[in-house]
């Protein structure tokens, strides 16, 4: 089958202004897809937030990330399920809208493409905070406006371009992390040459108050801590839509999704409280990477990990502006948005949805400027909670969207949900058990993250309900009242 008709049944609309009917292409390489799934589990909030997890949990803060990682393996094996089945740019928003209804596709859809355009601000003003202090002559506000600009252009040319990009950005941070387990390792183990690790010992898990120096509830404080670092997990699915061989490409990247956190997540991790003890004040002053690479008499260790930061604040940007275009398209496609998000360049570009979400990524930028304490931070903290609910979200669908495919394509189910319908059930409680501990949480701003979200995702689903009820989509209909279309043998 070729590639166009591959991209058709993934349920690709037309095309736009270009060329219509020519919709989203295959532009994306395996090499491309490959790096954007490793690539996707490394985020910033890797390098610079697993310090003040340290600071908590302590060495248990490997536990905390086990945690994590463990559920989003779980969710990852439900969404490449349905993926694998039924690729397509709307990943789990596509599949809720089916499985559950259009309100769920509606809602859902829009809460993640909200998540992103606020990333992409906290990420671009992150960045021009670095390379402020490289070159000082150009104002951090310009430094955002221009990473901003560069990045939105790379995704105006083609979905290749992207790819090539992230490519590049990825490979970089999966280099840097492997060459420091590596080197951090040696020392740990006392046989790097040269290098100044007088306090690098495993003795430094349970020599400095114990694993748990904080107690075992550190753990569940430290899970609130890094679960946030772990979004973009999902990237892979919603890029598979526009590779050579989509189904492929989904469960390449879900089948890998527990070793990519396993190395760069816990093994990182384990290196740096192995190189240090948890509660050297380095480590909060400087960040953990930045103060475990000290620790060892590396030269310049802290320009290293700012280019290293700046290469992962980059690829996050490039990546969510990419992820929130492909979402605002897909529901453009739905109905759920301007149809305008729906057509695309001849190039396959989806110019609008990518204009739209830079735009309202660009006024985020100038409310963290104007408005920092307020505005911004209430977008911040009202997209906080974004990511659990969509891993909520694809876990119901997946107890839906499995019996459907039983019934309509039974031979698409080449990714299967281990132990379902029992994991999915247990991965469910487990995300609630996280969010409604975060509502006992006022030290690190928890409760006020999920109050925030929720009031957001509420306004958004009555918006949804209205919609659905004003057009008569019933629960079993597509938008606009037709029937969803069902699976297709390839």
């Amino acid at each position: 089958m070729t590639s166009q008709q591959t991209l058709t049944e993934a349920g690709h609309g037309p095309g736009g202004p270009g060329e219509p009917g020519a919709g989203l292409q295959a532009g994306l390489k395996n090499r491309h897809l490959s790096m954007i799934a490793v690539g996707g589990v490394i985020g910033a909030g890797l390098f610079v937030g697993s310090s003040s997890g340290i600071a908590t949990a302590g060495p248990g803060i490997l536990l905390s990330y086990a945690l994590v990682g463990t559920l989003v393996v779980l969710v990852m094996r439900m969404l490449g399920e349905m993926s694998a089945a039924h690729p397509t740019s709307g990943s789990f928003s596509a599949h809720a809208d089916r499985a559950l209804g259009p309100w769920a596709g509606f809602t859902i859809g829009w809460l993640y493409w909200f998540f992103w355009v606020v990333v992409l601000a906290v990420e671009a003003t992150a960045g021009a905070a670095i390379l402020e202090s490289w070159i000082p002559a150009v104002p951090q506000w310009g430094w955002a406006l221009i990473v901003m600009v560069v990045l939105t252009a790379t995704n105006l040319v083609s979905v290749g371009s992207y790819g090539e990009f992230e490519f590049w950005f990825a490979g970089i941070k999966v280099v840097a992390i492997g060459a420091f387990i590596v080197v951090g390792a040696l020392a740990v183990f006392g046989v790097l040459p040269g290098a100044d690790s007088e306090k690098a010992a495993l003795g430094n898990l349970v020599d400095h108050g114990g694993f748990l120096p904080n107690g075992a509830g550190a753990i569940l404080t430290g899970v609130l801590l890094v679960v946030f670092s772990f979004m973009g997990s999902e990237i892979a699915t919603l890029a598979a839509g526009e590779s050579e061989d989509p189904q492929r490409a989904v469960t390449k990247s879900t089948n890998s999704i527990i070793w990519r956190i396993a190395v760069f997540y816990l093994g990182s991790i384990f290196v740096v409280v192995c190189l240090l003890p948890w509660n050297d004040p380095s480590i909060k002053e400087k960040g953990s990477y930045v103060a475990a690479l000290d620790s060892l008499g590396i030269a310049h260790a802290g320009q290293i990990m700012n280019f290293i930061v700046l290469t992962s604040v980059l690829s996050c940007l490039n990546s969510g502006l990419y992820t929130a275009s492909r979402m605002a398209f897909s529901l453009g496609e739905r109905g759920d948005a301007p149809k305008a998000f729906a057509r695309t360049t001849r190039r396959g570009v989806p110019m609008a949805a990518i204009v739209a979400s830079v735009v309202f990524g660009f006024v985020a930028v100038f409310f963290n400027y104007r408005f920092p304490d307020s505005v911004f931070l209430f977008l911040v903290n009202s997209s906080g909670a974004v990511a659990l609910f969509v891993w909520l979200v694809i876990c119901f669908s997946q107890l839906r969207m499995r019996r459907i495919i039983e019934a309509e394509a039974p031979e698409k189910l080449v990714v299967r949900m281990w132990l379902y319908p029992y994991l999915t059930w247990a991965t469910a409680a487990l995300i609630v058990f996280v969010l409604g501990y975060m509502l006992t949480d006022t030290e690190h701003d928890g409760r006020r993250t999920v109050l925030l979200s929720l009031l957001v995702a509420a306004v958004v689903l009555v918006v949804a309900f209205a919609r659905q009820r004003a057009r008569g989509v019933t629960r079993s209909g597509g938008s606009g009242g037709g029937a969803r279309p069902p699976f297709r043998a390839r």
